[in-house]
């Protein structure tokens, strides 16, 4: 580790996406910053973007203790649903919320180089948003396909960076006395942390936010697939179920597992620090302290194994 009085260590980081886990993020700046080290650069792709852009804004305290001060009843009243056939969630009443915490900000005006994300559906590629308002470049990264509302911008249809680039190493401009660390938040599922999510919740609470959003996808459901669903359900077979949310969030996780894996092959960081998938779901956003933790926990694994080495 850095010493007291020593140069810091500088440090180029790269923030990946994966919702709530993504909270994850603010625990690993928080330790670098700690321990000594000097963040010259951010990369960030949908909630890595998130909390990248706003660290570099200068207003990730605020962030912070926004995100803890959120109960279950705050995120769902945040999701602001609709039922178009591009998604399910404007996003508009949760980005406002972000630019409560920021103010209107240009991101060519921060004091640390930073980059978002975002996939442009209709040109099938990358966008990276490196000037422009963080606002918009927020909104565009974090949206996840079939759940997020796309962003039109002139003849671009934005959703999330993960789509294409979840773990965005190769957009790195490397300097010499600089080292690059990467925070991936799809790790293998490790059953301890999964025990510590778990005792985070009310189990009461977890069953009225299910029942709150299984009613919401219920009415949005036509008559013949009600009935075919409970076909189904009488047949009484073996096979594994899945919710349709939860069947879009395994397939888009399993296309970012691949991606992240590819892109760390390629362009291998110095230090990979892995958040566990089974931190918290994808909207646990009122778990932040314990998410936090776990940033911070990884973090020590990973940074002080390799120290030590």
């Amino acid at each position: 580790m850095n010493k007291e009085g020593t140069d810091k260590r500088k440090v180029h980081l790269v923030l990946g996406s994966g919702g709530a886990r993504g909270i994850a993020h603010i625990g690993v700046i928080e330790e670098l910053e700690q321990q000594g080290y000097e963040i010259i650069e951010v990369i960030g792709c949908s909630m890595g973007a998130v909390v990248g852009g706003i660290y570099a804004a200068g207003h990730l305290p605020e962030y912070k203790e926004w995100l803890m001060s959120l109960s279950k009843k705050d995120v769902f009243d945040l999701l602001d649903f609709t039922f178009t056939k591009q998604g399910f969630v404007k996003g508009e009443k949760l980005f406002s919320k972000h630019l409560e915490v920021t103010g209107l900000q240009n991101i060519e005006e921060f004091n640390i180089p930073f980059t978002a994300v975002a996939t442009d559906m209709k040109h099938n590629e990358e966008v990276h948003f490196t000037s422009g308002e963080l606002y918009k470049a927020l909104r565009a990264s974090v949206s996840i396909p079939g759940v997020f509302v796309p962003v039109v911008d002139g003849n671009r249809i934005l959703v999330d960076g993960g789509v294409l680039n979840p773990l965005p190493v190769n957009l790195v401009k490397k300097q010499e006395d600089a080292m690059v660390v990467a925070v991936d938040v799809n790790g293998k599922i490790i059953p301890d942390v999964d025990e510590v999510s778990a005792s985070t919740s009310d189990p009461e609470d977890k069953q009225e936010e299910e029942d709150r959003l299984k009613k919401w996808f219920d009415d949005l459901i036509p008559d013949a697939l009600h009935e075919y669903r409970e076909k189904l359900e009488n047949e009484k077979n073996n096979r594994p179920s899945f919710s349709l949310f939860e069947l879009m969030d395994s397939t888009f996780s399993f296309t970012q597992d691949r991606l992240t894996d590819l892109m760390i092959q390629m362009y291998k960081p110095d230090h990979l620090i892995t958040i566990p998938r089974n931190t918290c779901d994808t909207f646990d956003f009122h778990e932040a302290e314990m998410v936090i933790d776990q940033g911070r926990k990884f973090y020590h694994s990973s940074m002080d194994s390799k120290e030590e080495a």
